[in-house]
């Protein structure tokens, strides 16, 4: 089974699968689909996690996420009278691209296919053109202020993309490995364009490592994601808050949405304080600190966490096989089309992952060389206390990812709903202004807004502003998220693709 944002990507991976391919031959050819047909999701120059799952016990964990250049400087950003790090355009938001590290690491550790056939049906989309999604023509439009050639001027439904400098990217990573990426038109193009930024040795040093992964025991399961510098932490903590003080019996209650928003901000509230890439995910999940913010939690009032410390852009997808194999894979540009730069012909865009650095001075998130910045990407796999798998699932969005990795493994695991209502059912989520910034959530700590979707049950809104919440409704799908699942269940496979995905689908065979 494989689930993504784009059907030719899933049916592309199911392909691979028949043809005796595993999980994660399937994974790695399917997000090569999704590097040139959902740019405005992911690419070349953005950063990859990944569990895998290969037979029994904690999954193996793959962090693919990219490290700032040897020049980068917080303090020659300060110097221009910048708080922060700027969304676009700007290369202190611009860490070395770690996707295709990501790849050559999972290839190299469990691949089956060689990569060269892998990689050929993304080639040949890229070549001869593709159909856009609606998503893709819609986002097309922020593309105004790129400088340098990319591929979508004056999109329209309906219109063939073509990409070429894509394709011929593609291709010198199909015959050369990560060393036909980083060391290939790519890397020395990022080198002149990065003006002292990066070196040669930024581009050698791989930003793949395989981690240890961080888990908790949830409803007699063991719930596993990517340790700090990912807020994966967030997806447990907030279950285990809320799971200590006891769920609601009807997941269309109030009381539910409630104790879901009080849990996710009583995790969440100082993350900007707490997360960076040398943070002990085990501290961040201690029983003695998530059970006094479960305290804290009153059932019938949002509690008073400010205070207290001084659209798009990612896809996920999941792939399970005939032997049991299953792959949680997430890859991003942070925002939309990341740092709206492009890199020489190539056609690659570079992410704005670096946009999760802190310029405070002494901060442990403090942008500096060789560092990773904070990372919202968030995935998730689900195993029996045997080690046997339950589920793989995670989704796109921004901060809110572990807030509706929240709602998925309520759903999942404390009211056993199927796949289907799992990820249909309607969500909140919180931010600090318009959620579909997507990086804003806790910049007021925990003084936050609950957005709503329309579908939500009439009473949500009236009862959690009884409780104290400041809500609001948004009539914007991608904002709560494109959420994938696949369980094992006894006769095989089930599978849900988010429906507000629009070009989204789930085959298995």
């Amino acid at each position: 089974m494989v689930c993504s944002v784009d059907e030719r990507a899933t049916d592309i991976g199911l392909a691979v699968l028949s043809s005796g391919g595993n999980a994660v031959d399937a994974a790695v050819a399917a997000n090569a689909v999704l590097t040139v047909t959902a740019q405005h999701m992911c690419g070349l120059g953005g950063d990859l996690f990944a569990l895998v799952h290969a037979g029994s016990g904690p999954p193996a964990v793959l962090n693919a996420s990219g490290r700032a250049g040897s020049g980068a400087s917080a303090s020659a950003v300060r110097s221009e009278g910048r708080q922060e790090i700027p969304h676009r355009g700007h290369l202190a938001a611009v860490t070395v691209p770690g996707c295709v590290d990501g790849w050559s690491a999972l290839h190299h550790r469990y691949g089956t296919t060689p990569l060269a056939e892998l990689l050929g049906p993304a080639i040949e989309l890229a070549a001869d053109g593709f159909e856009p999604t609606p998503l893709l023509v819609a986002a097309s439009g922020l593309l105004d202020d790129v400088v340098g050639p990319h591929d979508f001027e004056d999109l329209v439904a309906g219109r063939t993309v073509i990409r070429t400098g894509i394709a011929r990217t593609l291709e010198a990573i199909a015959g050369g490995g990560r060393g036909g990426f980083y060391r290939g038109e790519f890397g020395s193009a990022l080198l002149e364009l990065g003006g002292g930024q990066f070196d040669i040795g930024d581009l050698d040093r791989s930003q793949a490592e395989w981690v240890d992964p961080l888990g908790a025991r949830l409803r007699g399961r063991d719930v596993w994601t990517v340790p700090p510098n990912s807020q994966g932490y967030l997806c447990l903590a907030g279950s285990l808050i809320a799971d200590t003080i006891g769920w609601p019996r009807d997941p269309d209650s109030p009381a539910w949405a409630h104790l879901g928003i009080e849990a996710a901000r009583a995790a969440g509230f100082d993350r900007p304080d707490v997360l960076h890439d040398g943070a002990d995910g085990a501290t961040l999940l201690g029983p003695d600190r998530l059970a006094a913010r479960a305290a804290a939690i009153d059932p019938d009032r949002a509690a008073d966490w400010g205070g207290t410390y001084g659209d798009g852009g990612t896809m996920y997808l999941c792939t399970a096989d005939g032997s049991g194999m299953a792959v949680s894979l997430i890859q991003s540009n942070a925002r939309d089309f990341g740092a709206h730069m492009t890199v020489g012909d190539t056609g690659v865009f570079l992410h704005n992952r670096g946009i999760g650095f802190s310029l405070e001075d002494g901060h442990p998130a403090e942008l500096a060389p060789g560092r990773r910045p904070p990372h919202t990407l968030s995935p998730v796999l689900v195993t029996h206390p045997d080690g046997s798998l339950v589920a793989v699932l995670g989704t796109m969005g921004g901060d809110a990812q572990p807030q509706i990795v929240q709602q998925l493994l309520t759903r999942m695991l404390v009211h056993g709903q199927e796949p289907g209502d799992i990820i249909g059912a309607p969500r909140w989520l919180l931010a600090s202004a318009d959620p579909r910034s997507g990086f804003d959530t806790w910049s007021n700590q925990g003084r936050v807004r609950v957005w709503l979707e329309s579908a939500v049950p009439d009473s949500w809104r009236a009862e959690l502003e009884r409780r104290g919440h400041t809500v609001e409704q948004l009539d914007h799908p991608a904002a709560f998220g494109h959420a994938h699942l696949i369980m094992r269940t006894p006769d095989g496979w089930a599978g849900a693709a988010d429906p507000r995905a629009v070009s989204g689908a789930v085959r298995g065979h």
